[in-house]
């Protein structure tokens, strides 16, 4: 794959600014490749490694192994108390980090408000965080460095120039994250990052003291940029991401599945917000690479994934953190590890058994339960990894943390797990409602036990999540008793796995014979073409098995391990032969009839080509002559009606 240089370099000195400038990485970007002569050819190294890596990943059929990094807080004051002002207290900052978390695995809170268009296109990162357990000397930590600078405020230049090297601890075992007080020129900064490929003495990620926070615990002096997403953008392209509209008018973000933005987008923008750009897109203004509210920004894209990946993969600039020992407390050292692997399971319309992952040396736990939305926390102590929550209210929301105790020291509290309890009654019944979008904190279904449900009218759809083990690793979803023409899914997380589309009342069936152990499994149930009834119910039931489905859907006789090969990958179309010759075939996947939409975009981002097709379910494959295309790199990009998707296509002449 042939990098065009002046295209990268072209994007990276275009800077365009909001009206209302917070974000100063570009800026800063700019300043040190002034400085420094060698840096953009690091960062043209980089980017190729990037390109390639996403060449090798784009048709990926398992997910990565979650990558942590260890990170630093360094909280600089000017010798205030503990928790006043800019010398934020501990909670705020573990409030911070567990946004952070959530928002790199699509677990966030708010991720529901991903508009349909855009949820197909929506990513667990697989990146999370860990506050350092221990210092770069091997001495022990909490990750919250707090540092008495000797003044009120900062400007970039001062934090570059002396702040950072005198407290940075080793970029390629940490995250070096600086909470301040821009001053000067930089006043009303909200933070700024370091790209990959620059010195190692300046990188890591500032923000703004009073943008630390979370959805949960929004920091009382950030106003609209108080609950944790300055960290979450600026950590963004910390791991080499641009900002949505590319810093240009129409420009480019090197990201296939983000859509053509004017420019920077401020306050909450109106959904669907389009674009005057060529094809007029609606704008991904919920992106965390735009520039809106902190309450207006819940995604990141599978593109956007991928490229942040490159960085901390084989090759990748960053790929030391992905082995760093800064999340293990010291041998015979006092830290004690928080918490992870929190799940609700056995859930009622009144309990639900708490469980997480045991910490090593823990010897209780702390746990802490309460319904979403309100203030007041149940508590108890076990000294197991599970505890029953009571008294719970039927169809209702709730969160829980876990705290570890190891020997009396106390570790920070877990970020929260969501539950639904399960609505009173039975027959047929949505016993797993509200459903209607794939979310982390739906309740897990029970395993070998049939659901029966309704898809009560149009437009209404079912998601199940569920869990398989190491001893049961196989999936067998079975759709029965369907009363109109309905159609089955399965995902892992976000990833497509499978898809059953037989007509009229026949019933669906899927088989996955896997090695993926998650939680995050989903069979989805939707109509075809707004299929539904108010009055006769459908039956699903998940079952498990330690031995390989074979095709007939039993475990008998011998079967090889295998994966079965998805029909429509994530993108939401199947697109062979690539590398293209001469003809291109896509097969698009479709829920309804509907138009779609194919467009073929160069590297500049000019729409090649663009036509239109009436598809179904039943004819689905489009062929398209693509003779007349240079040889080079493309992007395909298909609009049913209702989601949008992108691949890479190479097209090679002999």
């Amino acid at each position: 794959m042939r990098l065009i240089a002046t295209l990268l370099f072209s994007m990276l000195f275009l800077v365009v600014f909001a009206q209302e400038r917070s974000c100063a990485s570009m800026e800063v970007l700019q300043q040190q490749l002034a400085q420094d002569p060698d840096m953009a050819a690091r960062m043209e190294a980089i980017e190729r490694h990037t390109q390639q890596f996403h060449h090798d990943h784009d048709h990926e059929g398992s997910d990565r192994v979650v990558i942590t990094i260890p990170v630093v807080f360094h909280i600089v004051h000017n010798g205030d108390a503990l928790g006043s002002g800019e010398n934020i207290s501990d909670a705020l900052v573990q409030a911070q980090l567990n946004q952070l978390n959530q928002d790199f695995a699509l677990t966030n809170s708010d991720a529901n408000l991903i508009p349909a268009l855009f949820q197909p296109l929506a990513a667990n990162t697989e990146i999370q965080f860990c506050l350092a357990q221990r210092k770069p000397d091997g001495t022990a930590t909490n990750g919250i460095n707090r540092v008495n600078g000797g003044q009120a405020s900062w400007t970039v230049n001062q934090i570059d120039g002396t702040l950072k090297p005198s407290t940075i601890w080793d970029r390629n075992q940490y995250l070096n994250i600086w909470s301040v007080v821009f001053g000067g020129a930089d006043a009303g900064l909200l933070g700024y990052a370091q790209f990959p490929g620059g010195s190692a003495s300046t990188d890591g990620v500032v923000c703004l003291w009073s943008s630390l926070g979370s959805v949960a615990t929004p920091n009382p002096s950030g106003g609209s940029y108080a609950r944790g997403r300055t960290a979450t953008h600026e950590i963004g392209h910390w791991l080499n991401l641009r900002h949505i509209w590319g810093d240009a008018t129409c420009g480019n973000d090197q990201v296939a599945d983000t859509p053509v933005h004017n420019t920077s987008n401020g306050g909450c923008p109106t959904y669907p917000h389009l674009s005057t750009c060529s094809g007029t897109p609606v704008e991904m203004t919920m992106n965390y690479m735009d520039y809106t509210y902190d309450a207006c920004m819940y995604m990141f894209t599978a593109g956007q994934k991928t490229r942040m990946q490159a960085v901390l993969n084989s090759g990748g600039s960053r790929v030391s953190l992905a082995t760093s020992q800064g999340c293990v407390p010291p041998s015979g050292g006092g830290g004690c590890g928080t918490p992870s692997g929190l799940a609700a399971s056995s859930i009622t319309s009144t309990t639900a058994t708490l469980g997480w992952s045991a910490v090593s040396g823990a010897t209780s736990y702390n746990v802490q339960f309460r319904q979403v939305g309100t203030s007041t926390w149940t508590t108890g102590t076990v000294t197991g990894t599970s505890a029953s929550a009571t008294g719970l209210t039927a169809s209702t929301n709730y969160e829980f943390q876990v705290q570890a105790n190891c020997g009396g020291t106390l570790s920070s509290f877990s970020g929260s797990a969501n539950f639904t309890t399960a609505p009173t009654g039975g027959g047929c019944t949505e016993n797993y409602e509200p459903n209607n979008s794939r979310s982390s904190s739906l309740p897990l279904t029970p395993i070998g036990v049939d659901r029966v449900a309704q898809i009560a009218a149009s437009g209404d759809n079912d998601w199940y999540r569920f869990a398989n083990t190491s001893a049961q690793r196989r999936i067998r979803v079975d759709l029965t008793t369907l009363p109109a023409d309905y159609d089955l899914k399965l995902y892992q997380n976000n990833t497509l796995r499978g898809t059953s589309e037989n007509g009229s009342t026949t019933s669906e069936f899927l088989i996955y014979n896997t090695n993926t152990v998650a939680s995050n499994w989903y069979a989805y149930v939707y109509g075809y073409n707004g299929a539904n009834s108010n009055t006769q119910c459908y039956t699903l039931r998940i079952t498990l098995s330690a031995s390989n489905f074979r095709e007939d859907g039993t475990t008998d006789g011998e079967t090889s391990e295998f994966e079965i090969p998805v029909r429509v990958i994530e993108s939401g179309f199947a697109m062979f032969p690539n590398p293209a010759t001469d003809e291109l075939t896509l097969d698009v996947n479709m829920d309804a009839e509907r138009q779609v939409k194919v467009s073929i975009i160069d590297l500049t981002g000019r729409t090649i080509s663009l036509n239109a097709y009436d598809l179904h379910k039943d004819q689905n494959r489009v062929t398209m002559d693509v003779s007349a295309l240079p040889s080079g790199l493309y992007v395909v990009r298909v609009e049913n009606g209702k989601t949008v998707g992108s691949q890479k296509l190479t097209i090679a002449r002999p």
